[in-house]
């Protein structure tokens, strides 16, 4: 039911691009001679936000305000990055889609379809000045400096769409990130594997401790997959041309290596184990982990609950993700992206930049909102906001352990990678980790490399009839 409803969506999309002229469809925004002309507008905003994080959002929908009185900003919390989806694609089929949105890169392609996503490159290389409320003045665009304060890999992944122009903006970011439990490590004079080849070594350490335990647990499926073709330099999709690449012998080759360590009792994962593994990371149960995988925003869920004297069962230590090789050091960038979408009235495009600029670069909001949220910055400079820069200095892997995560995030801002986005990427992220899953735990019948190949096949078979 679920499918056919999307395709009725995805038909109903494609049916509208069949209505833009295209002329308008190729065209890049077109950003009125005097910039914002002080116009009454009225901008909508679709976001996930809890009250913790519109708290901070109000506090600076103030300030904002101060500077462009006439700009109002109406904002609505819509479910889960899904729901936010699903919402807007029904709204666009009768163009009453949001001025900005949350979003992913997935979600942009399907707007796209629609051709309903505003490009934002002549509004970031716009040189015209804009007054504001206090007489004081700013560019339109960004600086050199502004562009030069983003994070590069946050910034890049508005630019993953295959035509090489600008559709999203960052706004807050995580990742993956390797916790530990520091106690165990240190009282076995065991060392934190930095790549995959360590890892394994450390697993059948940790196995040879605790015969019970299952080492390690990773949360991700498709995030493991994904990662390790960027980490090998192997294909996995493309943009452009033939789009699902991911079945080749390097691919196989790792997820034959994965099963092997799963048949030695090395790891689980998210869909194995039922839960999130940092379940089984704090669990205070006779089978437990000592290493598990997951987002770096969700620190404080891999800390054990504290014992009634306010300190920990055991110390949490965060790391990178191992490697394949120190050469090509890859992670994965995750967490909201925001989209501008088109409208009639220029003055709201231009309107709802100029606040999507605004939160993107103020060091104040960013060192708030990471603060609050748990994810992180996407600009450099956040550093100079005092506030944030004692939160990290009080880093560790109790109290603080979401600065300890943090720490680590921005510690490896060269090694972010984002996927190609369009019509059909969510698919093939899907279907790499539900692969990924089938091939750890399924009867090879005798005939390992077989099974795994098969497997390969029919994930491919499915991203093309989904596409």
């Amino acid at each position: 039911m679920l499918k056919k409803l999307v395709s009725t969506m995805l038909l109903a999309l494609m049916l509208m691009v069949c209505l833009v002229p295209a002329q308008a469809q190729s065209a890049g925004f077109a950003v009125p001679e005097g910039g914002y002309d002080g116009s009454d507008v009225t901008i909508t905003f679709y976001h996930t936000m809890g009250s913790n994080l519109t708290t901070v959002l109000d506090a600076y929908i103030a300030e904002f305000n101060a500077l462009y009185p006439n700009i109002h900003i109406e904002y609505t919390s819509v479910g889960n990055y899904d729901d936010v989806r699903d919402q807007i694609s029904t709204e666009i089929t009768v163009g009453s889609q949001p001025n900005i949105a949350y979003c992913y890169p997935d979600h942009v392609a399907l707007y796209n379809l629609a051709q309903a996503v505003e490009t934002l490159d002549n509004l970031i290389d716009s040189d015209i000045t804009v007054t504001r409320a206090d007489g004081s003045t700013e560019i339109l665009g960004l600086t050199d400096e502004q562009k030069a304060d983003f994070i590069e890999g946050y910034y890049n992944e508005g630019m993953q769409f295959g035509d090489g122009l600008m559709y999203t903006m960052p706004l807050s970011k995580s990742t993956e990130v390797l916790y530990y439990n520091k106690t165990f490590f240190d009282e076995n004079n065991l060392t934190v594997p930095t790549t995959w080849d360590e890892m394994e070594e450390v697993c059948a350490q940790i196995k040879a401790i605790d015969p019970n335990s299952i080492p390690l647990g990773y949360d991700s499926e498709a995030n493991w997959f994904i990662t390790m073709c960027e980490q090998y330099q192997s294909p996995y999709t493309s943009a452009t041309g033939d789009h699902f690449l991911f079945n080749n012998e390097t691919n196989r080759n790792f997820v034959k290596m994965f099963r092997e360590w799963y048949q030695k009792g090395y790891l689980t994962t998210q869909t194995l184990y039922g839960a999130y593994t940092s379940g089984l990371f704090v669990s205070t149960s006779e089978i437990k982990s000592y290493m598990s995988i997951g987002s770096s925003a969700g620190a404080t869920y891999q800390r054990p609950t504290a014992n009634a004297d306010g300190t920990y069962p055991f110390e949490v230590g965060i790391s990178t993700i191992p490697q394949v090789s120190e050469d090509n050091r890859k992670v994965i960038s995750q967490g909201p992206s925001v989209c501008i979408f088109k409208k009639s009235n220029p003055q709201e495009v231009v309107a709802s930049w100029l606040f999507v600029k605004f939160l993107t670069t103020n060091v104040n909001f960013q060192a708030e909102f990471s603060m609050a949220s748990g994810y992180v910055p996407v600009i450099k400079s956040v550093g100079e906001n005092e506030v944030y820069a004692d939160f990290l200095a009080n880093a560790d892997g109790g109290d603080y352990i979401s600065a300890l995560s943090a720490k680590v995030c921005l510690e490896q801002e060269d090694a972010y990678y984002t996927s190609p986005a369009f019509n059909g990427s969510s698919t093939a992220r899907d279907q790499v980790g539900s692969l990924l899953s089938k091939c750890l735990t399924a009867d090879d019948g005798g005939d390992v490399d077989a099974m795994i190949e098969a497997a390969f096949e029919d994930a491919i078979d499915e991203c093309e009839y989904n596409y």
